[in-house]
């Protein structure tokens, strides 16, 4: 499985954006604007926590199987592989996501001054650092699950479990 690259990333949130912005000033000049959901961040910020604690779980029950400890619990590699593309996928979604909000809240920043819009702005910029969050936890989460460098064996590089 190819690691994750944040070129790949960012364009896909700076197209986003562009797209997303564009949109918004296209839909407003119809006289509505659709609103910012108040659950986004909030949703976002709950998958960013998962893939954190999965991160945090397995990078642990690793160390503990790399240390020979006897209640080590191991690591199943097709769950662990499973979780990188769990990680992988959110981190792709994630993307477009606070782009799309990113995109929505530099087109409101332009009319600040009405409360609804500054609201609405409020919540695509904790959408956009929720989805950060979530990039940051995906690539923390492949991190962990990178197989180490295998120098017995023929000398094959690291490569992401999966």
């Amino acid at each position: 499985m190819k690691e994750l690259r944040i070129r790949v990333l960012a364009g896909v949130f700076v197209v986003a954006g562009i797209l997303s912005w564009a949109g918004a000033r296209l839909w407003n000049s119809f006289g509505t604007l659709p609103s910012v959901p108040v659950a986004a961040p909030i949703v976002l910020a709950l998958i960013a926590a998962v893939l954190a604690a999965t991160a945090l779980s397995l990078r642990a029950r690793l160390k503990d199987q790399r240390e020979r400890r006897p209640e080590a619990k191991g690591v199943d590699p097709l769950m662990a592989a499973r979780a990188v593309v769990f990680g992988h996928a959110s981190a792709l979604v994630a993307a477009l996501v606070a782009g799309m909000y990113g995109g929505t809240g530099v087109f409101l920043l332009e009319s600040l001054d009405v409360p609804a819009r500054r609201d609405q702005a409020v919540y695509a910029g904790f959408s956009v650092l929720a989805g950060i969050a979530v990039i940051a936890a995906a690539i923390f989460l492949e991190r962990v699950c990178k197989l180490p460098e295998d120098d017995e064996n023929n000398g094959a590089g690291a490569a992401p479990a999966g």
